[in-house]
């Protein structure tokens, strides 16, 4: 076979690598520009001809992905929701010590959900609420994967090992983040306060939780119960 006639083979199958709708760079190119329009004029504002033009597409090509507004945003929180969780996966990853595992959690956390970006998402999705509970359901409460879960995993483990006393870890788990982040957040979401709080507030915040939260569940070595 020529060179030429090798590499006009090679480029074809290069076109044809992804069928109608499953290119990811395209998919993600697409989410990238409707993203940025829903943050910057809300769900409702937003229209398709807007998202094309943001994301450098053609309308029927954001058709071949997805069905409808209502999908394109519901794709974007899926892809925020899993990123979030990835990084609190990625902070907790081989960490054994339970302070220092807590630590990391909490202020991974709470930098993530104060930040400009996450603010403006969960502002929007707040508007979407009561239209499109199943999405808020799914971002919240998926039981499969999500920034609560990846905490329940570790509490979990240190269960385990000995170095806490958990009767209920979902609550626990939910009290431990709202320790962590509920006044920041709320502060945030509400306008209250006009820029994500320091890396250093959000520390002195966070060590304050975990002692709290380790006065409630954790075990002392020299608790008889544990022996």
């Amino acid at each position: 076979m020529s060179d030429e006639r090798s590499a006009s083979c090679d480029t074809a199958a290069q076109a044809g690598r992804f069928a109608a709708g499953a290119d990811p760079v395209k998919r993600e190119q697409i989410l990238d520009g409707a993203k940025r329009v829903f943050m910057s004029v809300g769900f409702d504002a937003a229209s398709m001809n807007d998202i094309t033009r943001e994301a450098g597409v053609s309308k029927s090509t954001i058709y071949v992905y997805f069905a409808n507004k209502d999908e394109l945003f519901a794709a974007i929180m899926e892809r925020e929701r899993m990123q979030l969780t990835q990084s609190l996966q990625d902070l907790l990853s081989g960490i054994e010590d339970v302070e220092e595992g807590l630590f990391r959690y909490g202020v991974g956390f709470a930098l993530q959900v104060t930040a400009v970006g996450t603010v403006s998402a969960m502002r929007t999705m707040i508007a979407v609420a009561s239209r499109m509970p199943q999405l808020s359901g799914q971002f919240f409460q998926q039981e499969t994967l999500n920034v609560r879960t990846v905490l329940e995993h570790f509490l979990e483990q240190q269960v385990a090992r000995g170095t806490l006393r958990v009767d209920d870890i979902p609550l626990a788990a939910r009290q431990y983040i709202e320790l962590c982040t509920g006044t920041f957040f709320k502060l945030c979401l509400f306008g209250v306060a006009r820029t994500p709080p320091s890396t250093s507030e959000i520390e002195r915040v966070v060590t304050g939780a975990m002692k709290l939260f380790m006065a409630g569940y954790g075990v002392k070595k020299s608790d008889p119960s544990m022996q």
